[in-house]
């Protein structure tokens, strides 16, 4: 049987999903997820079923930690191989996070490609190095194999230049200073499972919030992105889990003038040392969050949330009007207190929430007062990466 494996690095994670080739696979057949690959590596791999086939810890610690992310595809090649000959691995698909304005649709990657999206690592910093680092380790392990990345950014080409630019000298705006968007591989297996629900659902005005700790939210019309709260880079819009979103510009000249830092620290800074972790001075996770007695901590939360609605009402008017509102990610899927948050803090776009379903996360958890639907659906980033992969690749 013919497969694809998905590959979503992180900075100290390896994400990797074995895929059947064909039409957008709702299940994959395995599942490895390596965790904390810097210090203490997990390993866990799931079967298409749900259930834990390995649960264990790797032994890195002879393996420098710039080789851990190889060393981790290596041990799931070699897994597969083992236990799992009956699937051949006919190709690679790899989630970049910034393709810029030279990279609208998935393809196999050029030498002279992968230049130009490491040009791109300052504007993704937490993710691009190591999507990109992991290209070439697939290349060193399995050489014959084709490598096809799909890009984070490639949903949002169909903005219009009212949405895309600053109001910037012109010239920076033709180097390639324009908001980007990212989430879009999330964005769009969203509006493929609206289609499934009724063809009008695809179609209608939506504002779908990617909530998690890295969040963005997107208006969709006609299927198509119309805006995003995520901008030139991945720390824009929401406040996140170490990320600050927006903020005034004076004030990162205010911290480099008067708090001496340089672009490093304040890169460091408004990254990975701001968002909900910065204002509860306690945690990036938001179980962890919601489980403090702090004032901080409820503030972080209650921001999170004020932002989010903030931002609905900036993407209806980009919509010219709301028809629907879905939540997905880890966050947006599974916390029914940051919904109900949320839903009652716009409700003058006329939305009521049933309490009873948005406890039990349902698939619709507005009321039949409500002027519009409110989803739940679940994100699989990974299916669509394999989608794509495989009509490039073919059956």
């Amino acid at each position: 049987m013919q497969t694809i494996l998905v590959i979503n690095a992180g900075s100290s994670s390896l994400k990797c999903t074995l895929f059947r080739t064909g039409q957008l696979q709702e299940k994959s057949i395995y599942r490895f997820k390596f965790s904390n690959l810097l210090l203490k590596p997990h390993l866990s791999i799931v079967d298409e079923n749900g259930l834990d086939r390995v649960t264990k810890q790797p032994d890195f610690a002879s393996v420098p930690k710039t080789e851990r992310h190889h060393a981790a595809l290596d041990l799931v090649l070699s897994w597969l191989n083992t236990h799992a000959s009956q699937f051949k691995l006919t190709a690679f698909g790899h989630r970049i996070v910034h393709g810029g304005r030279q990279f609208n649709a998935p393809q196999i990657l050029s030498k002279s490609d992968i230049a130009h999206l490491k040009e791109l690592i300052p504007l993704a910093p937490l993710h691009q190095p190591y999507n990109l680092l992991l290209i070439d380790c697939c290349k060193k392990l399995a050489p014959n194999l084709p490598q096809i990345a799909c890009f984070d950014t490639m949903f949002h080409h169909t903005q219009t230049d009212l949405e895309r630019h600053y109001a910037l000298p012109r010239q920076y705006t033709e180097a390639g200073i324009q908001r980007y968007g990212f989430h879009g591989l999330s964005y769009e297996y969203i509006t493929h499972q609206l289609g499934q629900i009724t063809h009008k659902a695809c179609h209608i005005k939506t504002v779908i919030c990617h909530l998690g700790a890295g969040s963005s939210m997107c208006a969709i019309s006609q299927g198509k992105s119309i805006a995003s709260s995520m901008g030139f880079t991945a720390v824009d819009g929401l406040p996140m889990g170490t990320r600050c979103g927006n903020i005034d510009p004076g004030v990162i000249l205010y911290l480099q003038r008067h708090y001496n830092l340089d672009c490093d620290a304040l890169e460091h800074l408004i990254y990975s040392e701001s968002g909900w972790l910065g204002v509860s001075g306690e945690s990036s996770d938001m179980l962890s969050l919601k489980r403090s007695q702090s004032t901080s901590a409820q503030e972080a939360i209650d921001m999170y949330a004020y932002r989010i609605a903030l931002e609905l009402g900036r993407l209806a008017a980009a919509l010219g009007g709301l028809e629907q509102l879905v939540f997905t990610g880890g966050v947006g899927e599974n916390d029914a207190d940051l919904r109900q948050n949320i839903i009652e803090r716009s409700r003058w776009l006329g939305i009521h929430l049933d309490e009873d379903a948005n406890v039990l996360n349902a698939s619709v958890i507005s009321n039949k007062h409500s002027a519009i639907p409110v989803r739940v659906i679940a994100t699989n980033e990974e299916a669509m990466i394999a989608h794509h992969v495989t009509e490039i690749i073919g059956d």
